[in-house]
């Protein structure tokens, strides 16, 4: 069976070589919002970076912004094609625009172009694309999906349009968004996704997260962009305002190609000869692997039986791989260590990876193993840590992420190890609201609602910008959301500290004990103190027994400025940070009911709500807990079984 599984494999492998003709390579970016550091990455004119988004056709103080043109541009350009093959690419970005007068004006354009500046005489009705001598004119060498706020040209379907431009400002199709409730200039973030099949380009906009459903298509086209094109463009985003103006704003950006690159004979003879000789031998060797590892009972089938039922599980590592990655586990690439086992770092395939070697003596072992993987293996989020693979080996248990360069989030707020003056107040801020994303998505944005069951600072791993990532799912469940509204469990699995008080009574895990968790880790990142803070009074002892208690103290004496971290040098503003610690408390009440949903939550650190009124004496905790005395439609209701206990998993 298993011989027959190899060869089916090498025939398949062989099938693939037979068909590449070129090699390609991909060309791709991420910019899930912009900072001055990505200044070097960018060709702008006219355009600035300036409150997480790129400004194209900026607002600058003293300065009018009438009858403007500007570009942004990604500066590595893209291989659209070569040699009569044509390159793929998929973009996703979010656009927000404002009129500064009624109406406003002219628009904005993601673009493909030869050219680095926009024409001059290109502001107005000309979106910074083209101007009147180079319109309908091929020496303009630019492709266009316009979003026109604008109707200021005779051809012009309205003014709320997206339309496709080729090396023209008259567009060859354009769909109003009017019929569906869309305005483009409603200072409203605009999700659109362009995607080109090498024959087609179709594109989709939504309002959510859900722009890829295929109710969100505005139009698809059939067209050769090579025909219009040269072999290497830039892409980015270009914009125009007349008298009418507008704010053009490009929050998020991220682009997927495959670039034509390479010599196609000389390429079929790098790849097919050696690859025909290495499967073949390959295949031979692997067949009597197999075999004598089954015999040695080096893996354990059950495990990798469960493992090949998910989904779409992340990639299997083999255990020579990760020895080789990481120096055979050794010292010098130890990142840490916690319950769960080791953390190293590790070089793979030119990239950097963590690698966790979960201990032997984990009390969780192959569970959590399993459930890290079958958890976090389908998510695909930015606030989430990215699970590449796994591996299980000669009762190894090790699971491979994406490496984050700046660790986890306990080391700036606690250990002292590093400096506490990155975290400023802005980044506390994004650290907090990019957490909350994560978990509104683990909540309400899955397939399966999922709990963590375990967030903490520990957990909460930061990229080289700083940018928040939640990982370490060994102890997250999936829970039908229609079914279920919880977790039941004998043994009470998180961290003390950040444990909610019905969770030591009925023994469940439910969305609102992540929320008491999460109001925890606020509290921690505004005030740099440890859950278990302990404030000892003159002439008292054990005053205060957690932060919890020491903040609705703060909080009742009309002090809770006092809670600021004093890393952060008082540079913040007052109100914004006793928002987000009222936020923190309200999701720490001690009545679960009472607690806002992730959904709330998000809602008050963006600022579209404010955050929920919160009682100056710290209420009792009381079980059964009383019913909500508002609705929100997040919550899940617990009940008021209580289980019998019998051990505290403390992580």
């Amino acid at each position: 069976m298993r011989f027959s599984i190899a060869w089916k494999l090498l025939f398949s492998l062989l099938t693939i070589a037979c068909k590449i003709e070129t090699q390609v390579k991909c060309l791709e970016f991420d910019f899930p919002g912009f900072n001055v550091s990505d200044y070097p990455k960018m060709i702008l004119e006219n355009s600035l970076i300036s409150l997480g988004a790129i400004q194209v056709t900026p607002d600058v103080r003293g300065f009018s912004i009438a009858n403007q043109a500007g570009r942004a541009l990604y500066k590595k350009p893209f291989t659209l094609w070569r040699k009569g093959k044509i390159a793929t690419f998929n973009t996703t970005f979010v656009i927000n625009i404002s009129n500064q007068t009624d109406p406003g004006g002219e628009g904005l354009a993601f673009v493909l172009t030869s050219e680095k500046t926009a024409p001059h005489d290109s502001s107005g009705m000309w979106l910074g694309l083209v101007n009147e001598k180079t319109n309908m004119t091929r020496t303009s060498r630019i492709v266009a999906v316009e979003f026109d706020t604008r109707k200021s040209h005779p051809g012009d379907l309205d003014g709320n349009h997206i339309g496709l431009n080729l090396n023209s400002i008259d567009s060859v199709v354009q769909e109003s968004l009017s019929s569906r409730g869309i305005m483009i200039s409603s200072k409203d973030d605009l999700i659109a996704h362009v995607r080109y099949d090498g024959k087609n380009i179709s594109v989709h906009v939504s309002r959510n997260l859900d722009v890829y459903e295929q109710r969100n298509l505005v139009f698809s086209r059939a067209i050769d962009l090579s025909a219009y094109l040269p072999k290497r463009v830039y892409v980015g985003f270009t914009a125009s305002t007349s008298n009418f103006t507008e704010l053009n704003c490009v929050k998020s950006w991220r682009f997927e190609g495959l670039e034509i690159d390479g010599d196609r004979k000389l390429l079929w003879l790098w790849i097919t000869i050696p690859s025909v000789c290495v499967l073949v031998i390959g295949a031979f060797l692997g067949g009597l692997y197999l075999r004598s590892r089954s015999k040695a009972g080096e893996t354990n089938p059950d495990i990798e039986a469960e493992l090949d039922n998910c989904a779409a599980n992340p990639q299997k590592f083999k255990l020579r791989e990760l020895k080789r990655a990481t120096g055979n586990f050794g010292v010098e690439n130890k990142l840490g260590q916690g319950g769960f086992g080791m953390v190293f770092k590790g070089k793979w395939q030119g990239r950097d990876i963590a690698v966790k070697r979960v201990s032997e003596k984990s009390h969780q072992g192959k569970q959590e193993f399993i459930s890290e993987i079958t958890t976090i293996g389908n998510l695909n989020h930015r606030n989430l840590v990215k699970l590449l693979g796994w591996c299980y080996e000669r009762k190894e248990y090790l699971l491979v992420y994406e490496f984050m360069p700046n660790g986890s989030l306990d080391r700036y707020l606690f250990l002292g190890d590093t400096s506490r003056s990155n975290l400023t107040w802005e980044t506390r801020k994004n650290i907090i609201t990019g957490l909350s994303q994560a978990l509104e998505y683990l909540h309400n944005g899955c397939e399966k609602r999922i709990l963590h069951r375990d967030i903490k600072a520990s957990n909460v791993m930061l990229d080289s910008d700083f940018n928040a990532k939640l990982g370490d799912f060994g102890l997250a469940r999936m829970i039908q959301q229609s079914e279920m509204t919880h977790h039941s469990t004998k043994e009470i699995a998180g961290t003390p500290g950040y444990m909610a008080p019905e969770t030591f009574l009925n023994g469940r895990a439910t969305v609102e004990t992540d929320v008491y968790a999460f109001g925890v880790l606020m509290l921690e990142v505004v005030s740099g103190k440890k859950p278990s803070y302990v404030l000892v009074k003159e002439n008292q002892t054990n005053y205060n027994n957690s932060i919890v208690n020491w903040l609705w103290e703060l909080y009742r004496n009309g002090t809770i400025r006092d809670a600021a971290d004093p890393g952060m040098e008082s540079l913040f503003d007052e109100e914004e940070m006793k928002s987000v610690l009222l936020l923190g408390l309200a999701c720490c009440h001690p009545n679960p009911n009472q607690r806002p949903s992730m959904k709330t939550v998000l809602k008050v650190l963006t600022g579209e709500t404010s955050p929920p009124d919160v009682p100056t004496e710290r209420p009792a905790f009381m079980w059964p807990a009383m019913p909500p005395s508002f609705s929100d439609t997040e919550y899940s209701l617990p009940g008021s079984q209580i289980h019998s206990l019998t051990e505290l998993t403390g992580r």
